[in-house]
């Protein structure tokens, strides 16, 4: 189970780092339009090739996890992503996450308790 929780938080991180990553290199892209500057911008963005490989690491150790995992055990742990990518939110984005959207978090999390247990 130890392994089993830590291959779900690296593919969490690595997740929540892809679509950080993504939204980091959307915002450098100013207005979209069909232009060869537009798509120039778009693929010469280090967030966004770094937001690939980030997907590209979490989709790889996905599919360790689902051959060596039961998968109704496997998938209800990958809620711990919530919690990483509210924090995402807070620390890179500076948004203010509600009260709401944390107890939000904490119910799943019992839930997902439960699920493992």
């Amino acid at each position: 189970m130890l392994i089993l929780t830590l291959l779900i938080c690296i593919q969490s991180v690595l997740l929540v780092a892809a679509q950080s990553l993504l939204k980091i290199s959307v915002e450098r892209f100013g207005d979209f339009s069909w232009s060869w500057q537009y798509f120039k911008t778009v693929f010469t963005t280090w967030q966004f090739a770094a937001s690939g490989v980030c997907a590209l690491a979490a989709m790889l150790v996905w599919m360790y996890t689902l051959k060596h995992y039961e998968f109704s055990l496997a998938y209800p742990l990958l809620s711990i992503s919530y919690i990483i990518g509210l924090v995402a939110a807070v620390v890179l984005f500076h948004e203010t996450v509600p009260a709401t959207r944390w107890i939000g978090v904490v119910i799943v999390m019992i839930g997902v308790y439960f699920i493992a247990k």
